[in-house]
Parts: C-alpha cells; sequence; structure tokens
C-alpha cells in the first residue's frame, strides 16, 4: 500500500511480516511507515525516512506521520545553495561561480516550477540587451555541466524559462 502526494510515495509496510519490503524500500531511499503488528517489538528506525506506528490508529494519527515523513524527505529534495558559492544537494556539492550563484538561487527558489527568463534575466549582473540573452544562455549551459553530477537537471521550457529539477534517469 502506498500513501501518495505530488511526488512523494510513502510506503506502509507490516512490521515484522514484511521485513525484506522494508529493506527493499530502504535500499531504495523510499520513506516508509512501518505499521508494527500487535505484541511485535518496535524496530529501530535510525533513518529519517522511516518511521513507526502500532495500530489500531486514528486516519488523522495515520495522516500525521505520513505529513511527517514527507516533510523530512522533502527537505533532503530542496538544493541548497551557499553564500560562498556552493551548490548542495543530498549528500553532494558542487563549486559555482557568484553569478552562477545567483541564477540557481532564483531556480531553487521556485523548484520544480518554471521560472521565467526574464526573472532570471534580473539575477544577471550584466543587463544589457542582446548580450543579456547570450549571457544567460551561457552560464545556464555552464550550470548545467555544474550539477548534473548532482543529479540535478536545468530544462528548458520552450517560450517560457527554465526549471530546476532532479534527473529522472
Amino acid at each position: 500500500m502506498r500513501s501518495t502526494h505530488k511526488d512523494i510515495d510513502v510506503v506502509l509496510v507490516r512490521w515484522p511480516a514484511e521485513e525484506s519490503r522494508r529493506e527493499y524500500f530502504r535500499a531504495m531511499g523510499v520513506p516508509r511507515l512501518l505499521i508494527v503488528e500487535g505484541g511485535s517489538k518496535p524496530p529501530f528506525c535510525g533513518d529519517a525516512k522511516e518511521d513507526w506506528v502500532r495500530p489500531p490508529i486514528s486516519r488523522d494519527d495515520l495522516e500525521a506521520r505520513v505529513a511527517t515523513l514527507r516533510a523530512r524527505v522533502r527537505v533532503d529534495r530542496v538544493p541548497e545553495v551557499d553564500p560562498i558559492g556552493v551548490i548542495r544537494y543530498a549528500s553532494r556539492s558542487a563549486a559555482i561561480s557568484p553569478t552562477e550563484a545567483d541564477l540557481l538561487q532564483c531556480l531553487v527558489n521556485r523548484f520544480g516550477d518554471v521560472v521565467r527568463r526574464e526573472e532570471l534575466e534580473q539575477c544577471l549582473p550584466e543587463r544589457s540587451g542582446r548580450s543579456l540573452r547570450n549571457a544567460l544562455d551561457l552560464h545556464i549551459m555552464r550550470i548545467r555541466r555544474r550539477i548534473q553530477p548532482l543529479g540535478l537537471v536545468i530544462r528548458t521550457v520552450w517560450g517560457l524559462g527554465y526549471q530546476l529539477e532532479l534527473h529522472e534517469v
């Protein structure tokens, strides 16, 4: 059984009956809510993507636990731009220039959403007509190379702008 919200699934796993499923989803990095069967000792949950409950549990309590797991996972899913010129995502990081940091901050603030070209152009220090368009394209190209090893990608949304998101393999 899965409880979903946008792009974050929380898998419900019976404990200890489905221990192998727990290990599979742990290895895959999927958030898990363990339903501890009556009389069983609760497991140690040292992973921020895991929690447990014991039935009977009210619908509101179950939803609150699932929402908490989603919030923990969401924190790991949004990149962070450091003021000293580093972008961090999950356990990886990459050095970036000050201009790239400004552009990435605009994209990170709206992670997963389209950011219009005009908004990104406002993040560039040099603002002069035709060269502005070329400068933005050049910076986006460089940023794409730097963030690719982090599992991130900037997608072009034709006619609108750019979108920073997770790279899906």
